[in-house]
């Protein structure tokens, strides 16, 4: 991807999208720059090259702002999506069997997918297959581009990042979030940078157990 390049309609003005705020969990940037800095430098590129003006295509059909034109969070995630797969950056999915065993979930949850399947069936319960999505996965760094509601910000920082890290997939999880200012620019319930900043913060230092970066983007 050429310096410079922006990712979106010709003509319309240019919002480039910058790196507004970082908080690294259990150093998982430092992990990162010392590990893979040439990873860090790619998550750089593509949200620098990310055009926010030609993302705001949606029209609001809320009572607080009717008619206005908002950001719209699935032009962001298609901009991003093919700012990460030039550079090779590609969707994975990590598969599990649960079971309603707690003791049993505790006792398999570490192991192979197919060692879970026959250890729960020897126990005698049925298996339940299940598994988790993440947007961008490249040696061992997982990006989830997240622009959608609080819950799935949640799920993807206390769920899906733990899940590809027990299962050996990644080192570390990364987030991309809106800052509030851009945030409040879309509709209403899209998750912003200084919330989920307060949300893992308020879990303690060790929580959750994987190494984490949270980024802020704005324009």
């Amino acid at each position: 991807m050429a310096a410079g390049e922006t990712i979106g309609i010709a003509g319309a003005e240019a919002q480039i999208m910058n790196v507004a705020e970082i908080y690294s969990h259990l150093n998982g940037q430092e992990h990162i720059l010392v590990h893979k800095p040439h990873l860090w430098g790619e998550i750089k590129s593509v949200i620098e090259t990310v055009d926010a003006g030609i993302c705001r295509t949606k029209v609001s059909a809320e009572k607080r702002t009717p008619g206005k034109m908002l950001y719209s969070p699935r032009a962001f995630n298609d901009a991003f999506k093919r700012g990460f797969n030039k550079l090779d950056w590609e969707e994975s999915r990590t598969s599990y069997w649960v079971t309603a065993d707690q003791e049993l979930v505790r006792k398999t949850m570490t192991l192979s997918p197919e060692t879970q399947k026959e250890a729960i069936i020897a126990a005698g319960k049925t298996p339940i297959f299940s598994y988790n999505q993440t947007d961008f996965v490249k040696d061992r760094i997982a990006v989830e581009v997240q622009f959608g509601k609080y819950s799935f910000v949640a799920y993807d920082l206390f769920v899906k990042h733990m899940a590809f890290y027990i299962g050996n997939v990644i080192d570390v999880g990364i987030e991309i979030l809106p800052m509030k200012a851009l945030s409040a620019e879309m509709s209403s319930g899209v998750s912003y940078y200084e919330g989920e900043l307060y949300n893992v913060l308020r879990h303690g230092r060790g929580t959750p157990a994987v190494l984490l970066v949270l980024i802020g983007v704005s324009p």
